[in-house]
């Protein structure tokens, strides 16, 4: 083939030709090319070129004829190949330096709060090191670790000093000198078997240049064990010194952090600021965590200034004495970390309203730790009432149900990839793993299987949980009122613990007030193969449906879905422990239940109805998907039964409010229900006999639509055309009274007759009471009660209209 030099890199179209001709067994034969001539001599003016033989080689093969060419063999070509490799070098990749520090301090964290969290993880693990250290030690003391804070508002300075390990003049050079060396790593990678013995924190070596987030300068002293005291420094992040230190002399060993803030950032002297980041970041670090802070005392002397009588003593008075005291502000306790039987219930109630702000004791809490493929500590607290920002909306973002921890550091409370599936929002807890894949930020989790492993062993747990408060009646009830809309969302979404969740999930039924699937299945009746449901606006409106009163009859229990959710959650269902699930007010919903005599009832009432039933249903037109007569009816003479693809009038209006609230179109209205009729109620013999007698009679039809009107009100749904039916009602009320339903145009008056004006005669205005009220004494002369139309000689004055200003 042929190489274009204007489209390809020369290295790249030098290598595709050498790898064309080291693949032939017998050498390749190119035919003379000016293009690929031209394309090859280039190589031969690259400086550094390192196979600048075999391309001459090359370019002269291109360039000679067929018949000059030698044929030579593969092995020869894999020799050349060889000789060349023997120059190739291999080089590091270099970075610049300034880019790659400006990169970590404005790119790297989201947050500036960020450097607080960093700053004293990397006191705590300085602490650790040494613990470790002394308990290693022959005849080690006892070592009470514990990072310190300092701030000075007239400086707009930051300290923070711990009195861990400290560091040698050639560990400031690799640790701070060197980006993404992490000197923990390093010590702990030192350790081997022994690492686990430690709580140390750090891991990407980047987490002290934070610093720079906030600060123009930093300044850090140190000493490490039988060492000098050295001053590292570094303005703007650009260079940095190392020198020795006469400022204050620490003791033993340690390091003394100096932020020297930037303007922005003097917030970061404020007292409640740095208090609350604590608070939030490194509540639970294992070693103390002390702030510098001022605190108003009060002295009682005597007042000067008051009289006082002989004998009696002189009145005291409040002298306030400002003093300055080390406050240790990491009070609580990680109680993840410590095993579950060393915990007490007051520590669990104390550590759940102190860490989620929550007034309430749990309902109930599970505390585990995993341990294999993937490590990590978790605790979890189901809430004893609804918590007050999902009283509004129960997936409300803002919430956060689970805590991110590494090594008892705080990482964050919000996650792309969620660890509890949403209808577990409701609960509290904490994760505690250093297999979480972080960022190098420590801020964000990356997508990875491990996630996958937590979050399913933690909604196991949760189950778990939920099982336990099952066992307690009082306790269940409590649990379902609050939270069992979430239960049923489960249900709905989380396929995987279905089956689980449907043991839990509790509905209203005919019979009681709340009831779970397997507590119903324990209630059935001998003979009952599936579970019915049916739903309604109320439990008295579901529950007195016409299309259970076959059901009940048999002595059926009915769940009764009252809200949205209960009737989708029981929709998917399908099955629960071998009986179906279905809908009571469905077409042939009890079609398995039927005995041989209903099943030949059915069949001859369909028969002696078959010309009721094609008159309704050509009454009715496209109102119902059918008309048939029904087994389900009792007492009443018809209902609507929804197909079996139909949906409930519930769902319904639902829908439809739905479909408003987004701006389109509510199509479920069209939805054709069937029309079931009762071939035993003394209506529909009357509807049977009428239709015999004169289906065309405007009676016949009048009682066919009154029969539809009462079925979708007596099942739930709405009336397509109320001030028709209300006609009819009044109609049937008034059977044998002499009723005017005129509904002729000429019983209105003109648009023009209905305007008045106040100088007019006021007799004409008072005529019409007069004459309405005549109407009923005429009786059977309709036009004598109307008021009297102008004639059509007559024009109505019409007024000019005036515009309103």
């Amino acid at each position: 083939g042929t190489c274009s030099s204007q489209s390809l890199d020369a290295d790249i179209k030098m290598q595709g030709l050498m790898l064309a001709l080291l693949a032939s067994p017998l050498g390749l034969v190119l035919p003379s090319s000016p293009q690929l001539v031209s394309t090859l001599s280039p190589f031969q003016a690259i400086n550094g070129f390192q196979h600048r033989s075999l391309a001459t080689q090359l370019t002269a093969r291109v360039a000679t004829p067929v018949t000059a060419v030698p044929s030579r063999t593969r092995a020869a070509y894999m020799s050349e190949a060889a000789v060349a490799d023997e120059d190739v070098e291999t080089y590091q990749f270099e970075a610049e330096v300034a880019k790659v520090m400006d990169i970590i301090i404005n790119s790297l964290y989201s947050d500036k709060d960020i450097f607080l969290r960093e700053l004293v993880s990397n006191g705590s693990d300085a602490c650790d090191k040494k613990r470790f250290l002394s308990l290693t030690e022959d005849g080690g003391k006892a070592y009470e670790g514990r990072v310190r804070i300092t701030a000075d508002k007239e400086s707009n300075t930051l300290t923070i000093e711990d009195n861990g390990i400290g560091m040698t003049r050639k560990d400031l050079q690799n640790n701070l000198g060197k980006i993404a060396q992490s000197g923990t790593k390093m010590f702990t990678e030192a350790l081997g078997a022994g690492k686990d013995a430690t709580n140390l924190i750090g891991q990407f070596g980047v987490g002290f240049y934070s610093a720079f987030l906030v600060a123009d300068k930093v300044t850090v002293v140190t000493k490490a064990a039988d060492g000098e005291q050295l001053r590292w420094e570094s303005t703007e992040a650009s260079t940095y010194t190392i020198s020795k230190d006469d400022s204050a002399p620490i003791e033993e060993t340690g390091t003394r952090l100096i932020l020297t803030l930037k303007e922005e950032a003097d917030k970061y002297t404020d007292d409640f600021t740095l208090r609350d980041l604590l608070k939030k970041y490194s509540e639970f670090i294992s070693f103390p965590i002390e702030l510098w802070t001022e605190k108003t005392e009060y002295d009682q002397v005597a007042d000067p200034d008051a009289e006082v009588k002989e004998g009696e003593e002189p009145p005291m008075k409040s002298v306030p004495r400002k003093t300055n005291v080390w406050e240790k502000v990491n009070a609580a306790k990680p109680l993840w970390m410590r095993a579950p039987k060393d915990v007490s219930k007051e520590e669990y109630e104390e550590f759940y309203k102190t860490t989620f702000r929550a007034y309430d004791a749990p309902e109930a809490h599970v505390h585990f730790s995993l341990e294999g493929q993937v490590e990590f500590r978790a605790m979890l607290f189901c809430p004893g009432s609804v918590p007050w920002e999902l009283t509004q909306d129960m997936f409300n973002d803002k919430v956060k149900p689970i805590k991110l921890f590494v090594k008892r550091v705080f990482i964050s409370d919000s996650f792309d990839e969620q660890l509890l599936p949403r209808w577990l929002s409701f609960l509290k807890g904490v994760v505690d793993s250093e297999d979480l894949p972080l960022n190098v930020s420590r801020e964000l989790l990356q997508k990875s299987k491990v996630l996958s492993i937590i979050s399913k062993r933690l909604v196991r747990k949760a189950l778990d949980m939920f099982n336990e408060i099952a066992k307690d009646e009082d306790k269940f009830k409590s649990f379902s009122d609050n939270f069992g809309k979430y239960i049923k969302v489960g249900v709905i979404e989380d396929r995987d613990n279905k089956e689980a969740l449907l043991k839990l999930a509790t509905f209203a039924s005919t019979k009681m007030g709340a009831t779970t699937l397997p507590q119903y299945k324990e209630r059935m009746k001998d003979g009952q193969k599936k579970i019915y449901y049916v739903s309604g606006s109320s439990k008295e409106a579901a529950s007195a449906s016409p299309v259970l009163e076959g059901l009940k009859k048999k002595g059926y229990e009915v769940i009764v879905a009252v809200d949205q959710i209960d009737e989708i959650a029981l929709q998917g269902v399908g099955t629960f422990d071998g009986c179906d699930v279905v809908d009571a007010a469905k077409e042939d919903a009890d079609a398995d239940e039927l005995s041989e005599d209903e099943k030949n009832a059915k069949a001859e009432a369909a028969k002696e109805l078959e010309d009721v039933c094609a008159f309704v249903k050509e009454t009715l037109g496209t109102q119902v998907d059918k008309v048939e007569p029904s087994t389900r009816l009792t007492k009443s003479p018809s209902a609507l039964v929804q197909p079996q693809w139909g949906v409930s009038p519930q769902m319904q209006r639902f829908m439809k409010a739905q479909a408003a609230a987004g701006g389109a179109d509510a199509m479920m209205g069209a939805m054709s229900a069937n029309l079931e009729l009762n071939p035993r109620h003394p209506v529909v013999l009357k509807l049977k006999q009428m239709v015999a007698d004169d289906k065309e009679a405007a009676e016949t039809k009048d009682y066919a639509l009154l029969l539809y009107d009462v079925a979708a009100i007596s099942t739930g749904y709405e009336v397509a055309d109320p001030a028709a039916f209300a006609k009819r009602v009044v109609k049937l009320m008034g059977d044998g009274l002499e009723i005017d339903d005129d509904d002729d145009d000429d019983d209105f008056e003109s648009d023009e007759e209905k305007i008045e004006f106040p100088d007019e005669k006021p007799a004409a205005k008072q005529e019409a009471p007069a004459a309405s009220q005549e109407a009923p004494a005429a009786s059977g002369e309709k036009a004598a009660a109307k008021d009297k139309k102008p004639s059509a000689k007559e024009e109505p004055v019409v007024p000019e209209v005036i515009e309103p200003q």
